[in-house]
């Protein structure tokens, strides 16, 4: 009889434990409703279908408890091809203060960030993933972003954002995607004193993988310790990039893109290791280092991407073989193309640059 009620009181305890795990703080509980009320699902999906607030949140489709609190905002249906959410981003989103993760998936989210996020730093400290990417956000990006200090994965590509990017400070960024808005500013300001010392910033961003600010209206020139950073993908195409290309070392980052914006001078060396290089549709002039054929003709380089520049010369035999494996484009510069390579159709058809174009820009 006596192990009966033990059993008995040990199930009641273990019985209000649960119950007392499972209601969620009333501060997050009213955050939830108000981000409710602030997006809808458009025509086709049923997101929201699971938000009955007479249940447990933590129960809800994209939410993730622990404990009393949220950790993890996942918005939307991430299954390919669901149409997405529409609305704003309440300012609510500030008070839960042990989001870990937030992501909201392509659709037609509009307007600013909220205010409260330039709270962040303060209220999400453990804010490590932010993904608002394929929607419709406009304003700037809050300076605080910069500074969260456990964000690693920062995805805001295709909106329409404006304005400048804010330095980053976090010690564990991992990924940075921002392509596709309309932000400017120049680089030195993204990633502070990279004009300068920059020793402290490297070791600040050691885990840094991959960068992405393609698509945007950046400006200034690259400070070429950017090339340092331990990243696997460097995308600066489609900005308004100018002056000299001068890394300190050698370059180790397999995927650089820096074309179609306007880069000047000779092709360094030092780009030599990068396996698929993008140069084309900028303003460099010169012969191509003779370390870029050797180590094409190596199957080192698996794409090299020349074409729309001012380069007057590549020493490389007309009957040279190109590796199956390796893409090589020079049309349209200064020079008669020593041999024929295809090449992306957005190339064109003509092989070499007017003389007269060569004439003005070399003069």
């Amino acid at each position: 009889m006596r192990f009966t009620q033990l059993l008995w009181c040990l199930l009641l305890l273990l019985r209000f434990r649960f119950l007392a795990e499972a209601i969620l703080d009333p501060v997050d509980f009213l955050a939830l409703q108000a981000i409710r009320k602030s997006l809808d699902d458009l025509p086709g999906s049923n997101f929201f279908r699971s938000w009955d607030f007479t249940s447990d949140p933590c129960g809800f489709a994209g939410v993730y408890c622990d404990g009393d609190k949220v950790v993890s905002l996942n918005l939307g249906d991430p299954r390919a091809g669901s149409p997405g959410l529409s609305g704003r981003i309440n300012p609510a989103l500030g008070k839960l203060s042990a989001l870990t993760e937030l992501s909201i998936v392509p659709g037609r989210i509009m307007g600013a960030l909220p205010a409260t996020i330039s709270q962040l730093k303060d209220l999400l400290r453990g804010l490590r993933t932010l993904i608002l990417s394929y929607n419709q956000l406009t304003g700037t990006i809050p300076p605080a972003i910069g500074s969260l200090p456990e964000l690693s994965n920062l995805i805001l590509c295709h909106n329409h954002l404006t304005g400048s990017i804010p330095p980053f400070l976090s010690q564990t960024l991992t990924r940075i995607d921002l392509k596709r808005n309309s932000l400017t500013g120049s680089l030195s300001r993204v990633f502070p004193s990279l004009t300068g010392p920059v020793d402290r910033v490297l070791l600040r961003l050691n885990q840094l993988n991959y960068l992405d600010l393609s698509l945007n209206r950046l400006t200034g020139t690259i400070p070429g310790r950017i090339f340092a950073f331990p990243i696997t993908s460097l995308q600066l195409q489609r900005n308004f990039f100018y002056g000299l290309i001068q890394p300190a070392n050698q370059v180790t980052i397999p995927n650089v893109d820096l074309s179609y914006n306007r880069f000047s001078g000779q092709i360094s060396p030092l780009l030599s290791t990068v396996e698929n290089l993008y140069l084309n549709s900028n303003r460099f002039t010169g012969e191509v280092p003779a370390i870029f054929v050797e180590r094409l003709l190596s199957a080192s380089i698996q794409t090299l991407y020349l074409q729309h520049n001012f380069l007057t010369g590549i020493q490389i035999s007309p009957a040279a073989e190109i590796p199956v494996s390796s893409s090589l484009c020079l049309q349209y510069n200064c020079m008669v193309l020593p041999l024929e390579t295809p090449c992306p159709l957005n190339a064109g058809p003509q092989k070499t640059r007017p003389t007269t174009q060569c004439n003005e820009w070399q003069g």
